[in-house]
């Protein structure tokens, strides 16, 4: 064993002898750890060690023995350098080291080793030099160690299927893919969603892959993706990180509880849900309605938070299972369609471009008034049908003629099924401004469908981007994950990909089998207030509703639970002094962390738009 001595050494470097002096100002010096020697040679230095030193073998109450170096007392090393002397022992060159055994602490790394024998003052941290030095492993402070390894069989019980796969599931899986996705391929067609689906997984993919490295690269401390980035970059990284972190999944509880509103009051039970007299298919209103439906919702889900996470936890499993039987509705709805296709009438009135009609015009009965017939009573000629009193009458439309005739009225099948392939037709996209139903034509949104905002792919994209994310589910279980290091990237990325086939599989199948116009009706206006999703399921369109509803609430109130925890751990981390409050805890629940999560999702409820949520939450 080579040690570290005061002694006068001609043969030795004059850089290492000058580096030895400086340790031997510390009142302890180093003995180094090679454990790249063969344990022959640890035998005999050992021996040579304890004849030189007269101290029993493997006797540790005078030396510290912690991974690369062995601290000893400068006592002890004299008394060594005296005995060596004696017997006229040269020491060792450093090609002569003989490694130890390791010691209890051999996970714990080179800077907290260093941490015993170099003052920190003199040797100041910087963020840069904290990523020189890193060297490649998550390794969590002492007191998260100590904490780890007391808890580690206590806690250890989830394996890759419902420790990490199913809660990304069941978070991947949210509002969008019910009351958007559709919409997103009317409007950007079949081509270019396919191309959003692909960009926007790949980038949840290539996220999951990086994780999977810092994962596989460590030990996994409890405390999810927040942890492994501050105890892998640094703090300064992990809690710029947190906090971005820590907002996103704040709004992302609102854009789920305004998501789950809008189902409620769009499509459940849109008239008696209607808190006042106006229409609530103008927006305004609608939103009134979101803000105030939403505010309640929250109290709810934040009550559920307050109980406890066993509560939570046992709520769970519905959503889950609602998520599930959501989608499997929609497979046997496409299969279903390729030989019974429901029927579901639409109005479309002229040609390149076709008018949708919407429903309310037609009295909900699209069979009966979806004609030109100026009267509906042709022999009293009393009642004017209501088509052409709001084309030819009640504005300027150049759908009617100059001879007061309604141009190409007719009625087409809404869902046409698998059978009468429609992918051709929905091929290509239809991007709008405000207001129009093709691109330059204006259309009159007292009895047609049009646009309600500007579409564009970029903002397509950021639409659609948050109907992926939610993959960090699996990671902030790490501290209940048997094994960590195994369960994070195979279930993370297992999720992503089963769900990118979902979404790929539901794009072909959509535009394959529902009407291009139909596609474009963002609300169903034209099928009387029906989500088109909910129309094509199988066996009843309140399977996808009820199901949309409960795993968007589900998915609100996992989210509610996580971003208080992942407050706290900032917080605990003494980053920022403003958060310590938050860092405190009440039976267990992180109460002030809460209160301000369910303060700051108000906030984005307020804002009362799923677009805008999500485009909010893109950037």
């Amino acid at each position: 064993m080579a040690t570290v001595t005061e002694g006068n050494e001609q043969q030795q470097q004059q850089p290492e002898q000058q580096t030895y002096n400086s340790l031997n100002r510390s009142p302890y010096h180093v003995k180094f750890n090679d454990t790249n020697r063969s344990s022959s040679q640890h035998q005999n230095s050992t021996n040579q060690d304890d004849l030189s030193s007269g101290s029993p073998q493997g006797s540790l109450s005078s030396t510290e023995k912690s991974g690369r170096f062995v601290v000893v007392k400068s006592t002890e090393v004299s008394d060594a350098n005296e005995a060596d002397t004696i017997n006229n022992v040269n020491p060792m060159t450093e090609n002569e080291k003989v490694p130890l055994q390791a010691g209890p602490t051999v996970d714990c790394s080179l800077k907290l080793n260093e941490s015993i024998y170099e003052d920190r003052d003199d040797r100041p941290q910087t963020v840069l030099d904290q990523l020189y030095n890193y060297k490649g492993g998550i390794v969590p402070n002492p007191a998260e160690a100590e904490k780890s390894t007391g808890n580690s069989q206590k806690s250890a019980n989830l394996g890759t299927i419902f420790g990490v796969y199913l809660p990304c599931v069941q978070n991947i899986f949210g509002v969008i893919v019910f009351i958007r996705l559709f919409w997103l391929i009317g409007i950007a067609g079949a081509l270019q969603t396919l191309l959003i689906v692909v960009i926007c997984s790949s980038c949840t993919l290539l996220t999951a892959i990086s994780m999977a490295a810092i994962a596989t690269n460590g030990l996994v401390p409890a405390g999810g993706a927040y942890f492994m980035i501050s105890r892998s970059l640094g703090p300064e990284f992990g809690g710029a990180v947190g906090i971005l972190f820590y907002l996103g999944n704040t709004f992302a509880a609102s854009m789920y509880i305004v998501g789950a509103v809008e189902i409620v009051v769009k499509y459940m039970c849109p008239e008696k849900c209607r808190l006042f007299g106006d229409d609530v298919e103008i927006p305004m209103v609608a939103f009134n309605h979101y803000r105030i439906y939403g505010t309640i919702l929250l109290l709810l889900i934040g009550t559920c938070v307050l109980i406890g996470i066993r509560f939570v936890t046992k709520i769970a499993p519905i959503s889950l299972f609602a998520v599930v039987i959501s989608i499997f509705s929609i497979y046997a709805g496409v299969i279903k369609t390729s030989f019974n296709p429901p029927d579901l009438p639409i109005c479309l009135v002229g040609s390149n471009p076709s008018h949708l009609i919407k429903s309310n015009v037609l009295n909900n009965d699209i069979r009966r008034y979806c004609h030109s017939d100026e009267w509906c009573d042709e022999v009293n000629k009393t009642i004017p049908c209501p088509l052409y009193e709001y084309i030819c009458t009640k504005s300027t439309s150049t759908l009617c003629s100059p001879d007061k005739q309604i141009q190409n009225v007719r009625i087409e099948q809404g869902v046409p099924g698998l059978k009468n392939w429609q992918f051709s037709e929905n091929l290509f996209s239809h991007y709008r401004s405000e207001g129009e139903i093709e691109r330059d034509i204006k259309g009159d949104a007292t009895f047609e469908v049009v646009a309600q905002e500007l579409t564009t792919f970029l903002v397509l994209v950021g639409i659609y981007f948050p109907s992926v994310t939610g993959i960090m589910a699996g990671s902030n279980r790490s501290g209940d994950l048997r094994d960590p290091s195994r369960s994070i990237p195979r279930g993370t990325i297992a999720a992503i990909l089963t769900t990118s086939f979902v979404y790929l599989s539901n794009v072909i199948f959509l535009a394959s089998c529902v009407h291009g116009a139909l596609l474009r009706d963002k609300f169903g206006d034209s099928i009387n207030k029906q989500l088109v999703v909910s129309v094509l399921a199988w066996p009843t369109k309140w399977v996808i509703t009820i199901g949309a509803f409960c795993s968007t609430v589900g998915a609100a109130l996992q989210t509610l639970t996580g971003a208080p925890r992942l407050l706290q751990a900032v917080a605990k981390d003494d980053l920022i002094p403003i958060l310590r409050p938050l860092a405190k805890s009440y039976r267990g629940e992180p109460m002030p962390a809460l209160f301000l999560t369910l303060f700051i999702c108000e906030c984005g409820i307020l804002i009362a738009d799923v677009d805008k949520l999500t485009a909010l939450l893109s950037m």
